[in-house]
């Protein structure tokens, strides 16, 4: 399998009252196209800041990453933007589902955003709806619909692009115990039918068993 994301020496610091923070110290990491990683610790660990960059929502103090060879912190703000838009899907433990718009209006903003074509944007929201059960809540705001509804609203968001990377961080958080791990086996069949390549971090040590790779954070670093 051929590396999709190369992490090399990634550190993160910040600036408190109190002095530094280390929050990462020299992550390295590969992840193959096609796998499931799981990362899992405790609160503090740096679980939520290592996807952020992995994510290219911030930057690191020091280190780089290589998507598909290209150096991703190489590229200006405006750049990255275009870059996370086109190449990577988010669901986080809210869903971060914008509330004044249906699910389906929801699930086009990536592709509309990207400045793709409206009818094929809206064709495309439809049809990853529809694969998820959902073909019945396209016009329901997030606010009518339960938990694990707008979590796969969300998974349908992350997929509009077709980037073939999801990011998800703590996805089953806020679920119900059923519903959480029905929304892995979603992951499951996803990886499975179309080779989508997840990371998940998660504090659920059962479910981050079933995927290929499991990594555990302690103090910024793998243990």
């Amino acid at each position: 399998m051929s590396n999709l994301i190369e992490a090399a020496g990634i550190s993160k610091s910040f600036s408190t009252e109190a002095g530094e923070l280390q929050v990462l110290r020299g992550i390295d990491l590969s992840i193959s196209v096609g796998e499931m990683v799981s990362i899992t610790g405790v609160s503090g660990a740096g679980k939520s800041t290592l996807m952020h960059i992995l994510g290219a929502l911030d930057r690191p103090t020091s280190g780089n990453i290589r998507f598909k060879g290209a150096d991703v912190f190489s590229l200006d703000d405006s750049s990255l933007a275009l870059f996370r838009n086109r190449s990577i899907g988010f669901v986080f433990q809210f869903h971060h589902l914008l509330p004044e718009f249906n699910a389906l209006e929801n699930v086009m903003l990536p592709g509309l955003i990207g400045k793709r074509p409206y009818e094929e944007v809206e064709k495309k929201a439809k049809t990853l709806l529809d694969e998820l059960g959902l073909s019945m809540r396209l016009l329901h705001r997030p606010g009518e619909l339960s938990g694990g509804e707008q979590q796969r609203v969300a998974v349908a968001r992350a997929l509009m692009q077709d980037s073939g990377l999801v990011l998800a961080d703590e996805p089953t958080g806020n679920l119900d115990t059923a519903t959480g791990n029905n929304l892995f086996e979603l992951f499951l069949e996803l990886n499975r039918t179309y080779r989508i390549t997840f990371v998940i971090v998660t504090h659920n040590t059962e479910l981050s068993l079933r995927c290929h790779r499991t990594l555990r954070m302690a103090d910024g670093v793998f243990v």
